[in-house]
């Protein structure tokens, strides 16, 4: 399959959420971004329609400056990279974009190469050793080329993303909340406990 927009993908100023304030990150905003349990759970369980997972693409490639950093990847060195569109109700809610370096697809964790449309979530989350480090944010224009042209809008939206280590094997996902995701002013409680499944540890970025 064809990437959408090639080597002229952008990356977002993904930042710490330390440096983010009230008044720049909402509460409302906040409890979402930072809920670290399944966001695939998270959706079903709104019951605001049917969930499933579309993929949009898959493909090796050289990941993102600012991804091959959070991995520790060599310059140059390939990637599966995987784009879907979590729907409910037929409607894009959420856009994410994994990014498995080649070693991580070994072992346990090889079947990750064959996910069609399975949500990846919901196989992460059944890994007890799983670690999850700290999220990254960022406000993402609409047009932005980190989206599919597909899901462009007319507004910014929040993204978020973070690496899973699991058996010392590294990915990252990231997830952009899209327009027609609605249920902001649910109120989740942050952080909630994973079997210390979330790392202390920062992501320090160059």
């Amino acid at each position: 399959m064809q990437g959408f927009y090639g080597t002229s993908q952008a990356s977002p100023d993904w930042r710490p959420v330390q440096q983010y304030t009230t008044a720049t990150l909402p509460p409302t905003d906040r409890h979402w971004l930072l809920d670290d349990g399944s966001l695939t759970r998270r959706l079903i369980g709104l019951g605001q329609g049917e969930f499933r997972v579309q993929r949009l693409y898959q493909g090796w490639q050289v990941p993102l400056p600012s991804e091959r950093v959070l991995l520790n990847m060599a310059p140059r060195h390939l990637a599966l990279i995987r784009e879907v569109a979590l729907l409910i109700s037929d409607q894009a809610v959420v856009f994410a974009r994994s990014v498995f370096p080649h070693d991580s697809l070994t072992g346990s964790l090889a079947h990750l190469r064959k996910l069609q449309n399975k949500p990846l979530g919901a196989i992460l989350f059944k890994h007890p050793g799983m670690h999850r480090s700290p999220f990254e944010l960022a406000q993402i224009a609409g047009n932005s080329s980190y989206l599919p042209p597909s899901l462009h809008q007319a507004g910014a939206a929040w993204g978020r993303r973070s690496r899973f280590v699991i058996e010392g094997k590294a990915l990252m996902v990231s997830e952009v909340f899209l327009e027609r995701f609605t249920p902001w002013p649910s109120m989740l409680s942050v952080h909630r406990s994973q079997r210390g499944r979330v790392s202390t540890a920062h992501v320090h970025q160059t």
